[in-house]
């Protein structure tokens, strides 16, 4: 288990952000508030009635939001809270006093958290620690009860505390062995003790704590208000609103440099973006600790250490064509040395979130050649916002047009971890897929339902199609999942089920709604919930998802991703059909046939059985929700692990060389990115190993390295594999339909009403 609120070792893109919240003056957040539960009331699908029954609704979220552990809050003070705000929250937002509420609360928090960091601090660096007894602490305590006291609270942190140092120890012993068994340098050597690193780690967390500024405190309450109404409804300040825009239109302003924050509070460079500013100017090198940052080259540099990453990224980034400056260390330097880095700004492009398309030449297993299509997208981006336009269907719809020309015979298309995005995008997509019809259905919180229709009267690919999905395909990817299975145009294939995510989310500007005189810099954006879509066939995605015509039972289903799981959910619900809607003959899928190879398939398969044992020991792991405290049961279960997955590699290292060698006999694969398209260049040999090194350079990490776990042949994962054997079955099955003077894509039954 890991400290509440921990801020991990994630590597964010270094131009997310908008802008340094230190400007010189933002908006009131007080009035900023009023406006949100104004906008909130009347815009929300749900229309719930701001009362004192949802004002606890968002006390509750709140404190959950900064204590999810419950470690640093006491029953006490959320009595306090629930007693003077519990049922008054609603008013003091709309009479514009939300944010002296948020002040009292979030500053109870900061003398809670600061108090508890004094006892951290001296717990870790004198208190004995004994890994000898029974000692157990609660691995989720998101259903436990607050700590009745300071003293219970106390407890409680120490016994994370000591479960983080525990962690730590047996992870390095392991680390140790790996590296002496492979020959390498142990890279725990480099790494301070275990209870420095978990007291470094603590520290980090105080600073986020106590440099939190006016709008962070406001963005906590805000967020915690709007997502009480819905998961999806957010409240975003600017630099959250911009990372959103950055993300749909796949293109940043900034450095082109993937940061790290490290355990000793400096921020390291763990990867380049090949002919970005960064690389053009050719300072900086991977490895590198960036200690500070002058973000207007006006000669003042800002101390970064300990400083909250995205902060962090807020200063480096800044105007297309402006120079910021850099305080680096040098990978390789003598400690103490540094250097002043000068870099202008410029737009980077995220190459590996675009859209790509390949071809597997493979054979049936009656020999006959065969051409599969393989299109990947990571996200249905757009950027309307100028008059160039990125859009994703656009990309898409060129790959088709390349891949038809090389007469494939049949296509997979990849949605999985694919989260969703622009409506539109997606409406237009469809109907490359299945010609002239409805796509989706819309329904406001009046209960008028808008139908969507495609634009294209004939599909620009009619053949054989797969859709791989998963459970981190959400929201436009299940209505495009969901309409092509509607249509009976394609067989979906991978988890049980997509994320579940059946809403529509609108952006509003907050500023635009301020009173006429009011500052407006910083006011922040609320994405809000406006209408639930719907499949053609009048079935919601919501909750329920898009269910695999054929499953193939992977890690994810046994985890508790989806809708579902989360707070304050929609439930799923039905409207009537599309009108327009008329399916394909569902008998032209050939499910059955498809659902019984794969079964038979799946019985012998080695890495399916190990999904379905991994699966097996997290259920079994998170209905225990303990974790034991005694070194020597926490060694034994980590070497345990550690000699099953060795056990499990070495079958597959040999099974793999057979498979390798079957693959070169069997299979070839090209692959086209957009930038071949913009060259006008072929499909060229795909090497996975090399994946993204056109796009960018990243640093090696030492104890990464140590996985010596095999690389699927080709890239080609278990889920990609099945995929490719079920859509060849689809193939073979239609081309001997058609032998048989039948055609069963075009054999299209009664329209539903």
């Amino acid at each position: 288990m890991s400290l509440p609120r921990f801020r991990r070792a994630v590597i964010a893109a270094t131009a997310c952000v908008v802008a340094s919240s230190a400007h010189a003056a933002q908006a009131d957040f007080n009035e900023v508030g009023r406006q949100v539960a104004i906008m909130l009331q009347n815009s929300h699908f749900a229309r719930l009635p701001f009362n004192a029954e949802t004002s606890q609704r968002f006390l509750e979220d709140y404190l959950k939001q900064l204590d999810p552990a419950k470690v640093y809050f006491t029953q006490a003070d959320v009595d306090r809270f629930k007693g003077t705000y519990g049922g008054e929250l609603f008013k003091l937002l709309v009479q514009s006093k939300g944010l002296d509420a948020a002040n009292d609360v979030y500053g109870t928090y900061r003398k809670r958290v600061e108090a508890r960091g004094e006892m951290a601090k001296k717990f870790l660096k004198e208190d004995a620690l004994d890994f000898s007894g029974h000692e157990t602490v609660t691995a989720n305590r998101k259903d436990s009860p607050w700590p009745k006291d300071d003293a219970e609270a106390d407890a409680l942190l120490r016994a994370q505390l000591k479960e983080a140092v525990l962690t730590e120890t047996v992870v390095r012993e392991l680390q140790s062995k790996m590296a002496k068994d492979q020959g390498k340098p142990d890279p725990t050597l480099a790494e301070a003790p275990p209870r420095e690193k978990i007291a470094l780690r603590y520290e980090r967390f105080l600073h986020a704590v106590k440099d939190a500024a006016t709008d962070d405190i406001a963005d906590g309450l805000l967020g915690a208000v709007a997502r009480s109404y819905d998961p999806h409804t957010d409240y975003m300040i600017d630099r959250e609103a911009n990372r959103f825009n950055d993300a749909m239109r796949n293109e940043l302003v900034g450095i082109g440099a993937e940061l790290k924050p490290e355990d000793d509070g400096t921020t390291r460079i763990m990867g380049i973006m090949i002919n970005g500013p960064a690389d053009r100017e050719g300072t900086i090198q991977l490895r590198d600790r960036v200690l500070g940052v002058d973000t207007d080259n006006s000669g003042t540099m800002t101390d970064i250490k300990f400083m909250e990453q995205y902060k962090v990224v807020d200063l480096i980034r800044g105007k297309a064509g402006s120079t910021v400056r850099l305080l680096v260390q040098p990978a390789a330097a003598a400690p103490g040395e540094t250097k002043i880095v000068s870099v202008v700004r410029g737009k980077v492009e995220i190459k590996a979130a675009q859209a790509s398309a390949g071809i597997i030449d493979t054979k049936s297993p009656e020999g006959t050649p065969r051409r599969l299509g393989w299109i990947t997208l990571p996200s249905f981006y757009a950027d309307f916002s100028s008059a160039a336009r990125v859009r994703c269907s656009a990309d898409v719809e060129q790959f088709l047009q390349r891949l038809t020309a090389e007469k494939i015979d049949g296509l997979i298309f990849d949605l999985r971890n694919n989260g969703g995005g622009s409506l539109e995008e997606v409406r237009r997509m469809t109907g490359f897929f299945t010609g002239s019809g409805p796509v989706v259905q819309e329904k406001n919180t009046l209960g008028q339902v808008k139908v969507s229709d495609t634009d294209n009267r004939k599909p620009i690919y009619d053949g054989p199609m797969v859709v791989l999905i998963n459970k981190a395909s959400a929201s436009a990817s299940e209505i495009l999942a969901g309409a092509l299975q509607d249509y009976n145009r394609a067989v979906i294939v991978g988890d049980s089920s997509t994320f579940g995510k059946g809403t529509v989310q609108e952006p509003l500007d907050v500023a635009k709604m301020l009173p006429f005189f009011a500052n407006r810099d910083g006011a922040g954006m609320l994405k809000l919930t406006i209408r639930k879509f719907y499949r053609p066939s009048g079935s919601s995605t919501q909750l329920d998802g898009v269910a695999s015509d054929v499953v193939l039972p992977g890690p994810a289903d046994s985890m508790e991703i989806g809708e579902k799981f989360l707070d304050h959910a929609f439930p799923h619900d039905r409207i009537n059909p599309a009108p327009g809607l008329t399916p394909l003959n569902k008998d032209g899928l050939f499910l059955a046939r498809l659902k019984e190879a794969s079964a038979t398939r799946l019985k012998t398969d080695r890495d399916f059985a190990y999904y379905g044992e991994d699966a097996t020991r997290s259920e079994e792991k998170r209905e225990k929700n303990t974790v034991s405290l005694n070194l020597e049961e926490r060694r034994k279960e980590l070497f345990d692990l550690d000699a099953r997955l060795d056990q499990r590699n070495a079958e597959r290292r040999e099974r793999f060389k057979t498979l390798k060698t079957e693959d070169d006999k069997t299979l070839k694969l090209t692959k086209l990115t957009l930038d071949d398209l913009a060259k006008g260049a072929d499909f060229h040999p795909y090497d996975p190993s090399k994946e993204n090194e056109e796009y960018i350079r990243r640093a090696k990490d030492p104890i990464a390295e140590l996985n010596d776990a095999p690389e699927w042949p080709n890239g080609l994962d278990p889920i990609k594999r099945e995929g490719i054997k079920v859509l060849s079955d689809l193939v073979d099955a239609t081309e001997k339909a058609r032998i048989a003077g039948v055609n069963p894509l075009k054999e299209a039954a009664a329209e539903i009403r």
